[in-house]
């Protein structure tokens, strides 16, 4: 190497045109296909569609992605359901892309796309149901595990107490 050639090196990197900084699935943009949005009309949860992979979004952070979007979008209107019991107005809207692929599932299995979609709900509150029952066994289990270790601690106290008499 000649001891001129770093410097030849950097000279015709200096006149070279700056060449941009490729971001991954820059070139593919979110498409939003369905939103959940609140009363004052802010973004709560969203579905979207980047490339051929269905992403979930809640909050703004990107939770997960799914070739099937029905199941995310059942998830979407649990998640409406309940905060309309819970006393808050939101709305969820979807794009007629996305209701074609429900209409066509619903008929595949003979069913209207609302009764489809209402099944699918229902799957999510028999879940939520199942874990809310679950942790209530667990705290009852909790609580006996922490009682017993206190009681052995206590039967087990007088005993070291009792020395034997000679």
């Amino acid at each position: 190497m000649s001891k001129q050639s770093k410097a030849k090196r950097d000279k015709r990197r200096k006149l070279q045109p700056k060449r941009p900084i490729n971001r991954l699935n820059a070139q593919q943009p979110v498409q939003n296909h369905a939103v959940l949005t609140n009363e004052e009309g802010q973004v709560v949860a969203a579905i979207g569609l980047q490339g051929t992979e269905w992403l979930l979004a809640i909050g703004g952070q990107t939770m997960g992605n799914a070739d099937n979007p029905v199941p995310m979008l059942a998830m979407l209107k649990h998640l409406s359901n309940v905060q309309e019991k819970e006393g808050r107005k939101v709305t969820l809207e979807y794009s007629t892309q996305l209701q074609q692929l429900i209409d066509d599932l619903a008929a595949d299995e003979g069913k209207t796309a609302d009764e489809y979609l209402a099944q699918l709900v229902s799957e999510f509150e028999g879940v939520e149901e199942a874990e809310g029952e679950e942790g209530d066994d667990a705290e009852t289990a909790d609580a006996s595990t922490e009682d017993a270790p206190a009681d052995d601690k206590a039967d087990a106290a007088p005993a070291s107490d009792d020395k034997p008499q000679a």
